[in-house]
Order: structure tokens, then sequence, then C-alpha cells
């Protein structure tokens, strides 16, 4: 089942950081936070949001971009680059954006103690020794 992805920046934090030639940069993300909404090939859609972290200490003075001249679709662009070079991380927020599709939309559906097809539907629950010395406090 593929999924296709729209992404988006909920917030960022920036800060100045010295790169690794002695320049200061001013106002370098340090920390995006994002959303990631994935559509299944039926038209369901759920979301995965994450944060992740960046430095500009390895990012040449001339390479720099300016912290007014971002798009988000720039930096859209980094989280995926960190988030698709990560198969693991990728395929869990694959794993939870399909699971959310499916609770969401009724196609995974939790059956309770009662309703199981072998329940005679008079489950009584049997406290725990703990609910009973809760129950009865020593004063």
């Amino acid at each position: 089942m593929a999924l296709t992805y729209e992404w988006s920046i909920n917030s960022l934090k920036k800060k100045d950081q010295v790169n690794s030639e002695g320049v200061t940069l001013e106002g370098a993300v340090v920390q995006t936070y994002w959303k990631v909404v994935g559509t299944d090939e039926n038209g369901h859609a759920a979301e995965f949001q994450g944060a992740t972290p960046f430095t500009a200490e390895n990012v040449p003075a001339g390479s720099f971009v300016a912290f007014e001249d971002l798009t988000e679709e720039s930096v859209c662009g980094w989280v995926q680059n960190i988030v698709n070079n990560d198969p693991v991380y990728k395929a869990h927020i694959d794993e939870r954006i399909r699971h959310n599709i499916d609770v969401e939309h009724g196609l995974e559906v939790e059956v309770n103690e009662n309703d199981l097809p072998w329940s005679t539907g008079d489950v009584t629950p049997v406290p725990s020794a703990d609910a009973d010395a809760e129950a009865d406090p020593v004063e």
C-alpha cells in the first residue's frame, strides 16, 4: 500500500552559530517541528508529527541561507532528506501513519473482552490483592 505525502513545518528554533570556518551564521535553524500527512490509494489520510534538530556548524558561509530567505519548501526538503535517508525511522513513520489511517477510518477495531466471539457476556472483573489494599487503608 503506497502512501503519498504532504509535508509542512509547524515551528522552528533558531540561534546564531559559529561554523567550522569561524564565521558566525546569524539565525541558523537548530530545530524543526514538522508534520507529514500520508494518504493511501483509497484517499484515507492520517498524520505523523516529528521534530528534527539541525546544526550549521558544517555549513560554509557561502552556502548559508539567511533565516528571512528560507522557504517552507526548502526546510521541508532538509527534513525529508533526514527522514528518507534513515530507513528505520522512515518505516516507523509509515507504520504509524498506516495505523492511524486504520484506526481513524474504522479499518482496525479493538474488540473488548465482552465482545470476543467466545464470550458469554458474563465477564466479572476479579479484583487484585493490590486493589483490596488500596480500598481498605490502614489508619
